[in-house]
């Protein structure tokens, strides 16, 4: 659960690596829905009970919402409490949107005269880092916490990969999902099918039983994960990986994270 933490880190903003538990997570009040513009609301949080605010709120300004025709729509009514953010999204076109809170930055550790430092950022923010520093450790982020939600008849342009960080492209569609049957994802690291990484799927409601009753699944060669839905009901998948691919010269090794929350609906 380790990736978790970096995740939760990333996109809390500054939250310590101190329980191995939080899971980072967007929830709409529905996700499959008909009208002329109606709207949604989503809870954004990192808690130690999925679905469940209380540990502390996903920050607002990570937030992108695409729409149906691929382009942005701006969230509306957004608030950050104690443990948890919301917003509200109005649905004005048929088809999928994507809602997603996505981090791109850096991380370093360092010494001046002595003292262990910290600093978090972005690649335009790193000539804040003293000159004197010694012992300078840089690492890129790339995390993404995303939900999908459908108007009407669903579409698949808002799920086109942004090709950057790690990306779930469900070989159906992420809103049509049901228990008992089958589903297939195909899990790509910068727009290419990737091969091993490892899932973990959690149904919501965890406080209400004394097992998490996860589902763990690896990528196989084709960069694809199956998964048969026991039963009805809020998921959250997660997964993570490390590698040397970093955009800035600074940084040694880039930390992905990604976390999907998908709704199964009962036959």
């Amino acid at each position: 659960m380790k990736r978790t933490l970096v995740l939760a880190a990333a996109l809390a903003a500054a939250l310590p690596f101190s329980a191995l538990a939080h899971k980072a997570w967007l929830l709409p009040s529905q996700t499959v829905i008909a009208g002329n513009a109606p709207w949604i609301t989503v809870d954004g949080a990192v808690s130690n009970d999925l679905f469940y605010f209380n540990h502390v709120p996903l920050r607002l300004e990570s937030v992108v919402v695409t729409a149906p025709d691929g382009t942005g729509v701006q969230p509306q009514n957004g608030a950050t409490g104690k443990f948890r953010s919301v917003f509200d999204v109005e649905l004005k076109q048929q088809g999928t949107y994507r809602i997603a809170s996505v981090h791109d930055g850096l991380s370093a550790t360092y010494e001046v005269n002595g003292e262990r430092k910290r600093w978090r950022g972005n690649a335009a923010s790193l000539a804040e880092l003293p000159k004197d520093a010694k012992n300078l450790q840089v690492s890129e982020s790339v995390g993404r916490v995303e939900t999908f939600v459908t108007n009407g008849a669903p579409n698949a342009t808002a799920l086109k990969p942004t090709g950057k960080g790690i990306e779930l492209i469900a070989l159906a569609h992420p809103n049509d999902l049901f228990a008992g049957e089958e589903a297939t994802f195909r899990v790509l690291v910068d727009g290419q099918p990737k091969p091993g990484l490892e899932f973990e799927i959690v149904r919501g409601a965890t406080r209400y039983r004394n097992a998490q009753d996860e589902i763990k699944v690896t990528s196989d060669a084709q960069g694809e994960i199956k998964v048969t839905w026991p039963e009805a009901g809020m998921y959250w998948l997660e997964t993570g990986s490390e590698d040397n691919r970093t955009t800035v010269k600074q940084a040694a090794r880039r930390r992905l994270s990604y976390v999907a929350t998908l709704e199964v609906l009962p036959q």
